[in-house]
């Protein structure tokens, strides 16, 4: 069975994006996952097609309607999908390498992407939508960010990178960043390949590798070391 993606938008033609180029791309065209993108106001029930409203006590934006997302997550994951259900917010919990694995062990997800101030609590209780964040920053609209976790997930999918091993080492995989890569020239405007890289002796190249992560993790995310979150943004 295949990952099924379902993105809930206002703006359907923003995917496949990037998602429809490289690894990703080839993986949609062979069918290793599929996508379809949603247009939220085809749910709406009057001639503008409206979807917000004013905030409830006041302040400034609109706030999505909770009746016409409902009806739409409703239509794209009736009773009994398995897929989770998931909000791209900046008030979520931030999307982790551990997130994004059991993402791709699933059967897909279904992913609403807000815009304006936000979308009404009612229908994030009523339809168990888990809020996730790709970083502390605001952006636009929730697609950018569905673009981001569809490609991390994507990547992982059985078949989709040539080198599965290649997977296995990079950062935050084992709690720590990934080390410095190199490859020809063997001198670059004065600066050489170390030496070990080239000794061949695998053993002293695997413990200067782990030396580097951990000393490249100190320096740029102690946080990490410390047990903290392992997000990638």
């Amino acid at each position: 069975m295949s990952f099924s993606a379902c993105v809930l938008t206002l703006y359907p033609e923003m995917f496949p994006g990037a998602l429809g180029l490289s690894l990703a791309g080839r993986a949609l065209e062979a069918g290793t996952w599929s996508l379809e993108a949603i247009q939220i106001r085809d749910f709406a029930t009057d001639r503008h097609r409206t979807v917000d409203d004013t905030p409830a006590g006041g302040g400034a934006g609109m706030v999505m309607r909770a009746d016409v997302l409902a009806k739409a997550i409703d239509h794209a994951s009736p009773e009994g999908d398995a897929r989770p259900r998931l909000l791209m917010s900046p008030r979520g919990k931030p999307l982790t390498q551990a997130r994004v694995r059991e993402l791709a062990a699933g059967p897909g997800a279904v992913i609403l992407c807000g815009r304006f101030e936000g979308v009404d609590q009612r229908v994030i209780d009523a339809r168990g939508l888990e809020e996730v964040s790709i970083g502390d920053f605001i952006l636009s609209g929730g697609e950018p960010a569905a673009l981001v976790l569809l490609d991390a997930v994507v990547r992982l999918l059985p078949g989709v990178m040539g080198n599965a091993v290649s997977g296995e080492e990079e950062s935050f995989e084992n709690g720590l960043l990934e080390h410095p890569h190199y490859t020809r020239p063997q001198e670059f405007e004065g600066r050489d390949i170390p030496e070990v890289l080239i000794s061949g002796n695998h053993k002293k190249i695997a413990a200067w590798r782990r030396a580097e992560s951990e000393a490249l993790t100190k320096k740029r995310r102690p946080d990490l070391l410390r047990g903290g979150r392992t997000s990638s943004v």
